[in-house]
C-alpha cells in the first residue's frame, strides 16, 4: 500500500482518505518513509515540518467524526524554500538567512492548508531562488531523481525532484523566468505559471522585481495543477498586482463549446533547440490534431524582432540587484554563492536601454495578443535539452553555441509578457531524460490551456512512469 501512496496524485489521495480507505496518518507517513529511503541520494528536502504527523491525526480526527472536509483534506505538500512557512525554517538557500523562521505563513500556503492540506517540509533551491540549478552554501546540490549526474533544474529544482520521486504528491514552487516550468520539465512532471497576479506573492522574497515573480503548483497530474490552482488563485489585499477575480473552473477536460485551434511552434524566436525536444513538441501537436483539435504550425513575428530573453535581461537586472543589495550588505564574502556574486557584479541597465527594453516588452505583448486573436493555444517546448549535467554552463544545442541562460529561451517570455503556461511530460530522450511540452494560453486563459493539458495527458506515450530509486 505504501508504494501506492507514493505515486497516487494528489486528487487520488485525497479521496482515498474522504471515503475512509486510507487514513491521513499513513498518507504522510508513506512519504515520510519514502524520504528517509531515497532523499539522501536526491537531496531535495531541506527541512521536515515538525508538525506534519500531529496535523495528520487531528485530519483523520475529523473524518471520522463526519466533519465537513476541504478539496486536499489530509494531503501532505512541499513548499520551495523561499517560501514562508510559519513555525519552519525559510532559510532561502543561502547563510545569511540560515534559522529564518517566520512568523506567517505566505498566502499561498495559507490557502493550501485551508484546502486541507499538510506541510510536509521545505525544498531545496539556489541562493536567492536565482539559477537554473538548485545549489547553495547552506544545504548543497540536488540531484535529478532520473539520473543523479544531471541537474533537476533551477530554481524550484528540490520541489520538482521530490515530486518526480514520489516523496511529496504536490508541492509550490516559484518562477522568476523557467522556475516551475523547466525544473518540472528536466524531471518530467507538470506545473503551472499562471497569468501574472492570479496568485499573490505575499509571504515570498524577494519581492523584486514582483512584475515577472508568480508562485505555482507542481505536481504528477493535470487535475492536481487544476485543483491547487483552484485554491491558490484570487487576490488577497496584500499583493496589489493580485486583483483578477476571473472565475476558474476546476473540472477541466470537459467538452468545450467548439473546436479549439492550437499553433505550435519550436522557433525562430526562442534560440536553438534540440531535435528530439523539437520532434517531441511537433509529435504533441500531431496527437492534438488527431484527437479532433485545429492544430497549425505558426510563428509569432514579434517573438523575432525582439527576443524575449535580451528584453528580460535588460529589466530584471537593474530591479533584482537592489534587493541582493540589500540582503548582502556587510555580509562577509564567504556567506555568498556564485549567483549572488554574479548578480551583484553586473553593470546597471542604463535608462536609454531600460526604455527600450520597456517597449520591446509592450511590442511582444502586442505580439502574442495577435497571436491569440486567432488561436487558444500554443504549444512550444519548455527547454532546448533535456536534463544536463551538473555544472554546465554552456551548450552546443543543434550546432549552436550559447551560455546556459539560453535554455529560459521559451519560457522567459511568458514572464516578460504575463501569459500562462503548462509544463507537462510527452516526450523521452534517447538518454531516458523526460522531455516536456508547454501550452501556452491568452491571459486569465488557465481553464483552457489546462484542458488542452489533459487531452495531451490522455494519449501521452510518457503516461505513469516513474523513476526508479
Amino acid at each position: 500500500m505504501s508504494n501506492e501512496l507514493i505515486y497516487s496524485d494528489a486528487t487520488k489521495l485525497a479521496e482515498l482518505i474522504r471515503t475512509r480507505r486510507v487514513s491521513p496518518v499513513e498518507v504522510v507517513q508513506a512519504h515520510l518513509d519514502r524520504i528517509d529511503a531515497v532523499d539522501p541520494q536526491i537531496n531535495a528536502i531541506v527541512t521536515l515540518a515538525e508538525g506534519a504527523m500531529d496535523a495528520a491525526r487531528r485530519a483523520e480526527v475529523d473524518v471520522l467524526s463526519g466533519a465537513d472536509l476541504g478539496p486536499l483534506h489530509g494531503v501532505p505538500f512541499t513548499v520551495k524554500d523561499s517560501i514562508d512557512t510559519e513555525g519552519v525554517l525559510t532559510q532561502r538557500g543561502s547563510p545569511i538567512f540560515k534559522g529564518s523562521l517566520p512568523d506567517r505563513d505566505a498566502t499561498s500556503v495559507a490557502r493550501m492548508k485551508q484546502a486541507g492540506g499538510i506541510l510536509l517540509g521545505k525544498t531545496n533551491l539556489p541562493e536567492f531562488s536565482y539559477w537554473i540549478e538548485s545549489d547553495n552554501l547552506l544545504s548543497g546540490r540536488s540531484n535529478n531523481p532520473w539520473n543523479l549526474e544531471r541537474t533537476p533544474g533551477g530554481s524550484s529544482g528540490g520541489e520538482s525532484a521530490a515530486i518526480a520521486a514520489g516523496m511529496s504528491p504536490l508541492g509550490l514552487g516559484t518562477d522568476l523566468a523557467i522556475s516551475v516550468r523547466g525544473p518540472a520539465a528536466q524531471t518530467g512532471i507538470t506545473s503551472l505559471k499562471a497569468t501574472h497576479g492570479r496568485v499573490p506573492m505575499t509571504g515570498i522574497w524577494p519581492r523584486a522585481p514582483r512584475r515577472f515573480w508568480h508562485v505555482g503548483p507542481m505536481a504528477r497530474s493535470v487535475r492536481d495543477i487544476a485543483l491547487a490552482f483552484s485554491q491558490l488563485a484570487g487576490p488577497d489585499g496584500e499583493d496589489a498586482f493580485a486583483s483578477s477575480t476571473v472565475p476558474f473552473d476546476a473540472g477541466i477536460g470537459r467538452q468545450p463549446y467548439r473546436q479549439l485551434r492550437v499553433g505550435w511552434m519550436v522557433g525562430p524566436g526562442f534560440g536553438p533547440v534540440d531535435p528530439e525536444v523539437a520532434a517531441t513538441v511537433k509529435a504533441a501537436a500531431e496527437a492534438l490534431r488527431d484527437i479532433g483539435l485545429s492544430v497549425e504550425h505558426v510563428g509569432i513575428p514579434a517573438l523575432e524582432k525582439d527576443f524575449a530573453l535580451d528584453v528580460f535581461n535588460r529589466l530584471h537586472v537593474m530591479e533584482m540587484k537592489s534587493a541582493f543589495q540589500e540582503a548582502t550588505a556587510g555580509r562577509r564574502d564567504n556567506e555568498l554563492y556564485k549567483m549572488a556574486k554574479t548578480m551583484l557584479s553586473l553593470p546597471d541597465t542604463s535608462m536609454g536601454a531600460y526604455i527600450d527594453a520597456e517597449q520591446a516588452a509592450e511590442r511582444l505583448r502586442d505580439g502574442y495578443a495577435d497571436y491569440f486573436s486567432r488561436y487558444d493555444a500554443l504549444i512550444t517546448h519548455v527547454l532546448p535539452i533535456p536534463a544536463h549535467k551538473h555544472g554546465v554552463e554552456e551548450f552546443v544545442i543543434d550546432g549552436q553555441a550559447v551560455d546556459a541562460t539560453y535554455l529560459q529561451g521559451a519560457t522567459v517570455p511568458l514572464n516578460v509578457t504575463g501569459l500562462p503556461g503548462v509544463s507537462m511530460r510527452f516526450g523521452t530522450s534517447d538518454e531516458g531524460l523526460p522531455i516536456n511540452v508547454q501550452i501556452v494560453g491568452k491571459w486569465q486563459a488557465e481553464s483552457t490551456i489546462l484542458h488542452v493539458a489533459s487531452l495531451l495527458e490522455a494519449v501521452s506515450p510518457t503516461r505513469g512512469l516513474h523513476p526508479q530509486l
